[in-house]
């Protein structure tokens, strides 16, 4: 577990331990609709926010994440690092990458 996920799992602990599986992909998938809206927003399609707010958002949702990994005891970075790889392979054999 990377310094992160034991910062999560800490406040997690103090704060009463994890919800249940269902109930924390509730709340990602809360948080991504956050998120969108917040980019929505930083680009000017609907209304208008800086930066911090997408920021806050994408924090909120990396929250999300580390806590559903350390509920399964999933190792975030190995994951990242496997999907990284992945996606570099995928890449290469397609001819690029479709992100900024």
């Amino acid at each position: 577990m990377n310094e992160w996920q034991k910062l999560v799992d800490e406040l997690i602990n103090e704060l009463g331990g994890y919800w249940k599986p269902f109930e924390m992909l509730a709340a990602l998938t809360e948080e991504v609709g956050e998120l969108a809206n917040a980019m929505l927003a930083h680009e000017g399609i609907k209304g208008s926010h800086g930066k911090g707010e997408l920021e806050e958002e994408l924090g909120d949702v990396l929250f999300a994440l580390l806590c559903i990994a350390n509920y399964y005891g999933i190792n975030a970075e190995e994951a990242l690092k496997v999907s990284v790889a992945k996606y570099r392979a995928r890449d290469v054999k397609s001819g690029g990458s479709k992100t900024k």
